[in-house]
């Protein structure tokens, strides 16, 4: 026995040559149409859903996502508008009860006057911009 082993060509007959056909020639390919023709049907499904994943996402949780981050901001905006309201107001009431407006000073009436013409007048405005419901 000789050390070496036997080629493969010597052997076995060439790949996908049927008998009586030409051992030269070389089969026709496959098409690509199941997981046992070892063609790349694998990369085209997962192409397939990754698209249709990707057009979905688009469609769907990014306007979402878009009216979401619009109303947590606007949410935001509005608490930090307020707050620097009602502390813009305590501070014009400090500013004006210790303001020196008589030569008697703490006049804390003129304040409340003050505040309340303005109460009044943000009232009415907000009154004249309603809307009247009918009954149906």
């Amino acid at each position: 026995m000789s050390d070496t082993p036997p080629s493969d060509s010597a052997t076995e007959p060439a790949a996908g040559a049927a008998s009586g056909s030409d051992p030269g020639r070389t089969p026709p390919p496959r098409s690509p149409s199941g997981p046992g023709t070892g063609s790349d049907w694998t990369v085209m499904v997962t192409e397939r859903i990754e698209s249709v994943v990707s057009t979905l996402r688009d469609r769907t949780t990014v306007p979402i996502t878009k009216i979401v981050r619009a109303l947590v901001f606007g949410l935001i905006i509005a608490v930090m508008g307020t707050v620097a309201l009602v502390f813009g107001v305590i501070g014009l009431l400090r500013l004006h009860v210790y303001w020196p407006f008589h030569p008697d000073g703490r006049k804390v009436w003129v304040t409340y006057v003050g505040l309340g013409a303005i109460f009044m007048l943000a009232g009415a405005f907000a009154w004249r911009k309603r809307t009247i419901r009918t009954k149906e």
